[in-house]
């Protein structure tokens, strides 16, 4: 499926090597005033080449809408919006046309579909999330008018990990290259990625999300719990292979009686000692902040010989080549949050309906 959503829905469509890459969001409520700078910046948080150790494939990443929007205010029509590819080096993917690089979606491509875009992995390349990044950078204006705010950072790089909670961290601090809100560790992670790079490697790691101000209430008891939609949208980008949310698996470590939130009552209203449920509890959110993870593989494309098979399925030697990221996570952030806001926009339309 290319839709996401069951109110607020995203269509995308487009490949990496292709004319472009876009969407068509239905369900958007009409009067939003859109601020198309917000959205450019979070396209450029997500663009190729925006620092020594990302991609160097140079995109501006500029987005433009084709319709739904006038006078820059939505009209609760379909929104159609595009963002062109320019510099595309399609050539060096030639020597793959054939083969099967490790880890991709190049097998599982032939064997469904008996084709595939073998540039920069078509349909599978991870460009694909700009649409997302545009819709979620929609949902988070929607979002920011009810009070609710979505972050994201990078809390781990390799065994490098930032050894704090996000209620310990500046979060407005989180906009260096690596995007890890803690300077001494965001050093030593950049020093990891530089070095993945010099070895003609990847390396995987974590990103953090926080969604803070979302009332009580949203999410559905059983098909459609909040945490349940949440991990779908995180495990549906590229390179994701897993996810927790609130005390996850180290929660596994503690007894029931000191991982049950015990509701108490302040000035502020109602509260939970511990959160270890990571706001949401029965598949509903309690009003407390919803924070998790999302563990990113080493990126599979390598600029190292590797064994792999042919189309033919014979053993072959693969020394690939192009512009390639030695690690995801930088530019994962903006993708994590975009995904985040869209289920809770979502739920947030859906939660509507429930009453009267």
């Amino acid at each position: 499926m290319n839709t996401f959503g069951k109110i607020f829905r995203l269509t995308s469509f487009g490949e990496s090597h292709g004319r472009g890459i876009g969407g068509i969001i239905d369900g958007c409520p009409a009067g939003l005033e859109l601020d198309i700078e917000l959205i450019q910046k979070d396209l450029t948080r997500r663009k190729p080449g925006q620092s020594k150790i990302t991609t160097q494939r140079k995109e501006d990443d500029r987005v433009e809408f084709l319709s739904g929007v006038f006078e820059g205010k939505t009209q609760g029509t379909p929104i159609a919006f595009a963002i062109w590819n320019k510099d595309q080096h399609s050539n060096d993917y030639n020597d793959l046309k054939d083969v099967f690089r490790p880890s991709h979606a190049d097998y599982t491509y032939i064997k469904k579909y008996g084709t595939r875009d073998h540039r920069g992995g078509g349909r599978s390349s991870a460009r694909e999330t700009i649409a997302r990044v545009v819709a979620g950078a929609i949902a988070k204006q929607i979002l920011a008018q009810i009070g609710v705010s979505v972050n994201a950072y990078v809390s781990q790089v390799g065994d490098i990990k930032l050894g704090k909670s996000y209620k310990e961290l500046d979060l407005s601090k989180t906009e260096n290259i690596v995007r890890c809100p803690d300077d001494q560790t965001a050093e030593e992670m950049i020093a990891r990625i530089e070095l993945a790079g010099r070895e003609h490697d990847t390396v995987g790691g974590v990103v953090t999300g926080v969604a803070t101000g979302v009332p009580t209430g949203w999410g559905e008891p059983v098909f459609n719990k909040l945490h349940a939609d949440i991990g779908f949208a995180m495990l549906g980008i590229n390179a994701v292979k897993g996810f927790e949310y609130g005390s996850g698996f180290e929660g596994t470590k503690l007894s029931g009686s000191v991982h049950n939130d015990v509701f108490i009552k302040t000035e502020d209203g109602v509260r939970t000692k511990t959160n270890n449920s990571g706001g949401i509890q029965g598949g509903i959110s309690n009003g407390e902040d919803i924070y998790f993870n999302v563990a990113f593989k080493p990126i599979a494309t390598l600029l190292k010989e590797q064994d792999t098979l042919d189309r033919n399925e014979n053993n072959i030697k693969i020394n690939p080549k192009g512009r390639h990221d030695p690690c995801v996570l930088p530019r994962a952030v903006p993708i994590v949050e975009a995904m985040a806001a869209l289920v809770l926009v979502d739920h947030f339309l859906l939660n509507k309906l429930n009453s009267i």
